[in-house]
This record gives C-alpha cells, sequence and structure tokens, in this order.
C-alpha cells in the first residue's frame, strides 16, 4: 500500500485538475473579453501634456478659446454701437463748428446792430451746451447697450446657463428697449430739425449760383437778385441791413465761414440720420 501522505498528494492534483478545466461559458466570455478591449478594467497612465493647441485630455487651447470668445460677440450691437458714436460725434463736432459760423455770418452781413440779434445768440449758445449733454448722454448710454449686448450673447448664457434670468432682470432689458426707441423717435425729430439749416444755406447758395450763371450771360443784371434772411424768422424784421443782394450776395458765398458752415451742416445732418438708424437697429 501507498503511504498516507501520496495519496493525499494525489488527490489533490486530481482535485487542481479538475478545477482547471474551462467551461464553454467561460470560454465565451474570455473571448469577448479579447475581442472588446472597452470591457476590459482599464488602467490609467500618466500621458504629458503635448505642446500644442488641444492637449491629449482635449482640453481647449489658446486658437480654441478665441474662437469662442469670437463667437460670443453680439456683431449687430457693436455695429449699432459704433455707428451711433460716430453719428453722435459727427452732429455734436460739426453742428457746434457750423453754429458759431452763422453766427458770425449773420453779424458781419445780415445783422449789424447786436441787439437785432441777441436772442439768436442767446439761442445758439444754449444749443452748443445742448450738444456737449448730448454727447456725454450718448457716450455713456452706448457702453450701457454695449455691456447688455455682450451680457445676453449665447457664450454668456452657455457659460452661466445654470442662472436663470429674473423679472427685474427683464424689467431692465425691456426699459433699455423702450427707452432706446424713444430717443430713436427723439433723434427722428433732430433729423428733421437739423435739416433745416441744410435747406436755408442750399438756398443762398443756389441764388449765388444764379447769379453768376448771369453774369456769364449777360441777361439780366444781378443786383435785382436777393436773399432776404428776415424771411426765415431768425431775425426779427428790423434788422439792418437784413438782406444780401448781387454782388454782396455773391461776396458772402466766397467767404470761409459760408462754405464751412454750409458744408458742416450737411455733415451734421448725415450724423443725425446715422444716429437714428443706430438706434432702430
Amino acid at each position: 500500500m501507498k503511504p498516507a501522505m501520496e495519496t493525499a498528494a494525489e488527490e489533490n492534483a486530481e482535485q487542481s485538475q479538475e478545477k482547471k478545466v474551462i467551461t464553454r461559458p467561460e470560454m465565451e466570455i474570455g473571448r469577448y473579453h479579447w475581442m472588446y478591449r472597452s470591457s476590459r478594467p482599464h488602467r490609467y497612465h500618466h500621458v504629458p501634456a503635448l505642446r500644442g493647441n488641444v492637449s491629449p485630455l482635449g482640453i481647449q487651447g489658446c486658437f480654441e478659446c478665441c474662437i469662442k470668445c469670437l463667437g460670443g460677440v453680439p456683431y449687430a450691437s457693436l455695429v449699432a454701437t459704433i455707428l451711433c458714436f460716430s453719428g453722435v460725434a459727427l452732429f455734436c463736432g460739426c453742428g457746434h463748428v457750423a453754429l458759431t459760423g452763422t453766427v458770425s455770418i449773420l453779424e458781419q452781413h445780415f445783422s449789424t446792430t447786436a441787439s437785432d440779434h441777441a436772442l439768436l445768440s442767446e439761442v445758439i449758445q444754449l444749443m452748443q451746451y445742448v450738444i456737449y449733454g448730448i454727447a456725454s448722454f450718448f457716450f455713456l448710454y452706448g457702453i450701457i447697450l454695449l455691456a447688455e449686448g455682450f451680457y445676453t450673447t449665447s457664450a454668456v448664457k452657455e457659460l452661466h446657463g445654470e442662472f436663470k434670468t429674473t423679472a427685474c432682470g427683464r424689467c431692465i432689458s425691456g426699459m433699455f428697449v423702450f427707452l432706446t426707441y424713444v430717443l430713436g423717435v427723439a433723434w427722428l425729430g433732430v433729423f428733421g430739425f437739423s435739416a433745416v439749416p441744410v435747406f436755408m444755406f442750399y438756398n443762398i447758395w443756389s441764388t449765388c449760383e444764379v447769379i453768376k450763371s448771369l453774369q456769364t450771360n449777360m441777361t439780366v443784371p444781378g443786383d435785382q437778385i436777393c436773399v432776404d434772411i428776415r424771411q426765415y424768422g431768425i431775425i426779427p424784421w428790423n434788422a439792418v441791413p437784413g438782406k444780401a443782394c448781387g454782388p454782396i450776395l455773391e461776396n458772402i458765398c466766397n467767404t470761409n465761414e459760408f462754405y464751412m458752415s454750409y458744408h458742416l451742416f450737411i455733415v451734421a445732418c448725415a450724423g443725425a440720420g446715422a444716429t437714428v438708424i443706430a438706434l432702430a437697429i
């Protein structure tokens, strides 16, 4: 007989061989794990970041961040703000200088007595102060509207997507929209008012062109063609001389004050129209 220890060792070997037998389901599971690596347990290894725009972990680089920022820019608000600033600057700057030149023309050629145009001088000075206020107000208001345009873009909403708009925020946005359209209607009136001096200066300029053409053709003497400023109501009817005729009127049209004021009024009117368009956008 074999010793008891050898018998026990043989039994253990037989049991281990029986345990090593792989059944068919186990083979199928092993084949599945071998074919589909994603089902294997993951082993994470440290990979150093590349020096490119995107790291191996998918972190956005400088170029992608710039593209995302450019995509979140409110281009409509930006264009409207630039147009509004340009229009207000043209209207205020050119209008201020044109009003000063208008007073100089009236004092030198149409109203030699200071008391006759004293009221007009005060009104023009008041309008120049109003121009200062308009420029300051629209500079601040344009910045506020541009900031609101940036904060309401899709990029900012995506960044702060977990936050919802409140009733107070909606009321503030609605108030800005309403105020913008009210200012647009007001600037529409300013645009119409700024066209009045353009019409007056155009009439004077066209009269001077008629005088030049008559002198060339030698048909009718130019002394009979006059421009009476008193009919526009800017100076009283007792103002002296109140009107200019013939060569005197032609000399007025050739002065730098008239030429500069006429073109500055045109630019100021165009600036008012640009502001109306900017506020309507």
